[in-house]
């Protein structure tokens, strides 16, 4: 699945959604593999309600004022809990966390 703002032509074997918060909730609905949000910050406030598992990779270098990773736009505040932790030789470190009980 691409989600959009603007309507596009994709490959016929893509999936294109100007609402992906309503088509997650759909996938999540379905039986099959977990559901992988690569993209920007706004785009994972969108699904901030959907997200139970985040996998963060950080690296350790600053690139001016940085990326938002929920956009900049408001959104409900939400906990995690951090759950594993791996740390590389480069100075990368992948954290994965799972959505607190509510």
């Amino acid at each position: 699945m691409v989600a959009s703002r603007h309507a596009r032509e994709v490959d016929p074997s893509i999936t294109l959604t100007d609402d992906p918060l309503r088509t997650v909730r759909s996938l999540k609905q379905d039986d099959g593999a977990d559901i992988w949000l690569c993209g920007g910050g706004d785009l994972a406030a969108t699904l901030l309600p959907e997200i139970d598992r985040l996998v963060l990779k950080r690296h350790p270098v600053v690139f001016g004022s940085g990326v938002h990773l929920f956009g900049s736009a408001p959104y409900a505040s939400r906990g995690f809990t951090p759950v594993a932790a791996r740390s590389f030789t480069s100075g990368v470190v992948v954290e994965e966390y799972v959505a607190a009980a509510a």
